[in-house]
């Protein structure tokens, strides 16, 4: 299993009037260990002005890091709470 899966969410804050927005990246990992299927999930929040191109940079960067720990591993933007649980039943 070689893909880490991620998803963007935008954080809604009522009182925030800047132009600033709060983006939090969600990481999925999928591990098999035996018979056993384990689903790692971590989160990182960080702020992105509107119209910036933030993500793509985000995605890049993460990219470049697990390239430096094993270049098989590839970010792929997709949910997978419902696979992991098709899985699991």
């Amino acid at each position: 299993m070689d893909q880490v899966f991620y998803e963007f969410k935008e954080i809604k804050e009522e009182t925030d009037l800047s132009k600033e927005t709060k983006i939090e990246i969600i990481l999925h990992y999928l591990a098999k260990i035996g018979d056993t299927l384990i689903l790692y999930e971590t989160s990182q929040k960080f702020s992105k002005t509107i119209n910036s191109n933030s993500d793509s940079d985000v995605i890049n960067t993460l990219q470049n890091i697990f390239d430096k720990a094993d270049t098989s591993l590839k970010l792929v933007k997709e949910k997978i709470r419902e696979i992991f649980l098709s899985y699991s039943q």
